[in-house]
């Protein structure tokens, strides 16, 4: 997928899988930028995505399994 496309999807997406997940296994800079991603508007949450687009693409993949596994556990 382009790095475009990537940002669409995350654009779209909701953060509060793709934050939690940084909070919960990444480093102490990654849970740092969760904080933030969960609090930013729209061109800040830009900003984070353009920024570290392989690690927010990750992060948000993690988040989607993260949120299936809660979904069944429900």
């Amino acid at each position: 997928m382009s790095k475009t496309s990537q940002l669409d999807v995350l654009m779209s997406a909701a953060t509060y899988w793709t934050a939690r997940v940084m909070q919960e296994q990444g480093s102490r800079f990654f849970q740092a930028i969760g904080q933030a991603l969960d609090a930013a508007d729209v061109g800040n949450r830009r900003r984070i995505y353009q920024t570290w687009p392989e690690e927010c693409w990750d992060f948000y993949q993690r988040g989607l399994l993260l949120m299936e596994r809660e979904e069944e556990n429900v």
